[in-house]
């Protein structure tokens, strides 16, 4: 796949086949596991709109200001689990690894996903210590 950008998402697929389509708003994710990983997606690229737009209106923050944080460098996404619930709940298990001010860090999160008028939108998540 030379010079094809792979999806940071981890899925071995190009982006432009994978998380593109969500993130540019050509398709909704089908799953809760690929509006996770199109989230994850959206983080490394800074696309706030993209974020807000699949957070939801009960959790949902006002807004985010990726820029103004100190920058983040994502390293890669594995999802650990997919469960899904029942027709419109699921959780995602992920561990996300960055660097921030060049320390490696990991973030071990347990996101839960409500689907509604046939959108997955992020609830909230459960991040487990260490």
């Amino acid at each position: 796949m030379a010079g094809v950008m792979l999806c940071p998402c981890g899925s071995g697929q190009a982006f432009s086949s994978c998380c593109a389509r969500y993130i540019d708003g050509d398709a909704a994710a089908q799953t809760a596991e690929a509006l996770m990983r199109s989230r994850y997606t959206a983080y490394t690229l800074q696309r706030e709109e993209y974020l807000l737009a699949t957070w939801h209106p009960s959790t949902r923050p006002v807004r985010l200001s990726l820029a103004e944080e100190v920058p983040t460098k994502w390293l890669g996404l594995a999802v650990k689990r997919h469960e899904q619930q029942d027709v419109e709940h699921a959780v995602v298990e992920f561990v996300a690894r960055y660097k921030v001010h060049g320390r490696a860090h990991r973030l071990h999160e347990t996101s839960r996903f409500v689907r509604e008028a046939g959108h997955w939108f992020y609830l909230d998540g459960e991040v487990e210590a260490g």
